[in-house]
Parts: C-alpha cells; structure tokens; sequence
C-alpha cells in the first residue's frame, strides 16, 4: 500500500494575528506554526495505522519553502517514511492541489489524504480539486477509513446518520474528527526524522487563478450585556433591534 498524505503548516492558535503591507499580507514575525492539526491528527496518522496493518509506505507532501521544513520533519518524525516538498510559495489552492496532483499522477499511490481542511483557511477545497485533476473518486469528511485488497470503506455523518462508502484505489479523501487519534512523537521519531529523505522537487507551470486583495480582522467582541431576569422584553428588544436574531 502506497499512501501520500497532504500536509500544510498553521499558526498556533495562540498566535497573534497581523497584517502588513496595507493589510495584503499576514506578518509572520513571532508566529510559531504547527502541523496543520486536521493533516496531522486524523490524514497522517490514520495512514500510518494502516500500514502498519498492512505494510506499504507513508509520503508526506506539502508545497512550500524550506521555510515548512521543521514543519515537514514533524510529520517524519510521528512515523512518514519519507516527504516531499515542491519549492514553490502556495498562492491557493487551485495552485497547490495542481502542484500535488502532477507530482502524484506518475507515483502510483493508492490513496491521497488531505486533512478536512486548514484551520487558517477553512477553505476544505484541496482535495476535491486533487481528485478532479487526477481523474479519481473523492470522498469528503471521511470519518472511518478501513482497506481490505484494493477495496475501502469509508463512513462519513450525514444528515439524520451516517453513510457508508465502498470505493476502489486509487481515490482522494478529506479526513475529519474520528478518523485517529493524536500521536505524539517520541524521542527515537524525533531522532530519526533527522535522517529521513525529504525530496524537494521543482514546480509544474501552472498558475494561482486567485490573488489576496486585502485581509481584515473581526471586529472586537463588545461587552456582555446583562439583563434583569424579570425583565423580558428588554431582552426580547435587544435580541431583535440590536443583535438582529430574532
């Protein structure tokens, strides 16, 4: 079994968050950034379980500069054989899943894992957009994930339950809560990340379809009001004249 697992770095939610360059650029000066937890968590280490089920490989990749490489040996270091980053800045997804896909259409992987989606982001568009290029099914939000010869099943929550899907490799997934839980790497991964191959190969020629125009934070969280007990239609008016939910 042949897995790649796709994996992009995030700030810490303890960061601060800035822009600069009239607000066109997130600063990234004191940033401490992690794993992309929804790559990490439930994508790679549900891959990693399931080789060691059944043997195979884990290839993490991810498209970025050598600044994601301390990002890059984390994954390695929680069990990845070996990553791959593809030298290029990622502009959008359009460009990314381009990237990943035209790596990925000559290495005959059984199948590709993306986190649902990044926790900077939440834009969830990777791995449809991977799937299309590579011409394979895709199945989102997967929660369970099991593989017997070249048939999976998946189990994802729908509506009113849950649904169930068999689907033959290769194919793309999008992995959510349930799928594993959290590994944390010990010293002897950690060790031997330090060693382990990560291939930096050259981007294809596509371009971003998408640029950033300006980024803006929410605006503060007001005081909380208080309201008398006895005192209904004060919070009835409130609700319905000021916050506008009723």
């Amino acid at each position: 079994m042949k897995l790649l697992v796709c994996i992009s770095k995030a700030p810490d939610t303890t960061s601060k968050i800035a822009f600069t360059d009239g607000d066109t650029k997130f600063d990234e000066n004191g940033v401490q950034y992690i794993v992309n937890p929804y790559d990490e968590w439930y994508a790679l280490v549900r891959a990693l379980e399931l080789v060691e089920a059944n043997g195979g490989t884990v290839t993490t990749i991810t498209v970025g500069t050598a600044a994601d490489d301390p990002t890059i040996r984390k994954a390695l270091a929680i069990g990845a054989n070996d990553a791959v980053r593809i030298d290029a800045e990622p502009t959008d997804s359009y460009f990314v899943a381009k990237q990943i896909a035209d790596y990925a259409k000559d290495n005959g992987f059984d199948i590709i894992l993306t986190g649902k989606e990044t926790i900077n982001y939440n834009g969830a568009q990777l791995g449809g957009m991977i799937a299309e290029f590579l011409n394979q099914p895709y199945v989102s939000l997967a929660e369970k994930l099991e593989v017997a010869g070249n048939v999976a099943t998946l189990e994802r929550d729908v509506a009113g339950g849950s649904e169930v899907i068999e689907v033959n490799t290769p194919f793309v997934l999008s992995a959510a809560k349930g799928m594993a839980e959290q590994r944390i790497p010990n010293m002897r991964g950690i060790m031997a990340a330090r060693t382990k191959p990560l291939n930096v190969v050259a981007p294809s020629g596509s371009e971003a379809l998408t640029e950033v125009v300006s980024y803006e934070l929410p605006p503060a969280k007001s005081a909380c009001k208080y309201i008398d007990a006895d005192n209904m239609d004060e919070l009835v008016d409130l609700l319905h004249n000021e916050a506008k939910v009723l």
